[in-house]
């Protein structure tokens, strides 16, 4: 395989040293740009208005501690809307795998007819923005079809449409692709049907794939701002993203920071406890048997 560098260079001494330089210096690079607004949030949240004011402003706090941390906590009363997202997100995670696992179960092993047609249409639906179903998608759960009910201010506002996920399906329609059809006609020989094949044999089987389109699924929902900000005017429902916009005007700078903070607390720590397993769920490219 011909590459840039040849074998001979780069096992040089010369072409060594010049590749763990480009290596260190981009990896540099990489890692002052992604921490670096993460860590300016951090210490701002640790200064006080003056500090934030001044030009240019310090880079270190004049004093380290907590004490911003427990005062936006209640001076926003953080407490409800951090419930508010955790009952978002957990019935957004649910429905998701409710829908999206039997969906791209039935168009991986039980091949419907024109599933195709059917799965080229979900992939399709990601060519569009976000911002061009925004309002289909309002005017839908304003007056849902059949049912004529309104779900403004209402969960399921959220945990419907997050089902029509189409990045997920086709991540796990992939990978239940690889699993041998013989595991499942073992199944089907011995009395099992579609559904208890899937459960008994396909999902075991899935679990690294579950596991990233879980993280990911909370994650979205998590930070999303947009749809929870037209779905839920009721102040005392919303979630997290969208109080902490609604506090910004009368909230005092550094109490704005620390609420930030606080409201990604979350999301980073799943990314740094789960990050193996995110990168083992996508490179999973077969089934050990």
């Amino acid at each position: 395989m011909r590459t840039l560098v040849s074998t001979s260079q780069l096992h040089s001494r010369r072409g060594k040293s010049l590749y763990w330089l480009v290596f260190g210096l981009v990896a540099v690079v990489f890692t002052v740009g992604f921490v670096f607004p993460l860590l300016w949030l951090f210490l701002g949240a640790m200064k006080s208005p003056a500090e934030l004011a001044h030009v240019p402003p310090p880079v270190l706090p004049g004093q380290f501690g907590v004490r911003t941390f427990t005062q936006a906590w209640d001076f926003m009363d953080l407490g409800r809307y951090f419930l508010n997202t955790v009952l978002v997100v957990a019935g957004a995670w649910l429905v998701q795998l409710a829908f999206d696992v039997p969906a791209a179960y039935a168009l991986s092993k039980l091949r419907p007819k024109w599933g195709n047609v059917v799965l080229g249409l979900m992939l399709a639906t990601l060519m569009l923005p976000a911002s061009a179903v925004l309002v289909p998608t309002y005017l839908t759960i304003t007056d849902v079809p059949l049912l004529h009910v309104n779900l403004v201010n209402n969960p399921l506002a959220i945990w419907l449409p997050a089902a029509a996920n189409a990045v997920n399906i086709y991540l796990l329609k992939r990978f239940f692709d690889q699993i041998p059809n013989e595991l499942l006609e073992a199944s089907t020989l011995d009395g099992a049907g579609p559904v208890t094949t899937l459960w008994r044999v396909v999902l075991p089987l899935s679990r690294p794939v579950l596991g990233v389109v879980s993280i990911t699924s909370v994650v979205a929902a998590w930070k999303d701002f947009i749809w929870p900000l037209l779905v839920f005017p009721d102040p005392a429902k919303q979630t997290l993203s969208v109080a902490l916009q609604r506090f910004a005007p009368d909230t005092p700078i550094n109490l704005l920071l620390a609420g930030l903070v606080l409201a990604s607390l979350p999301t980073i720590a799943v990314f740094l406890i789960f990050q193996r397993n995110i990168l083992a769920g996508l490179t999973a490219g077969g089934v050990k048997g």
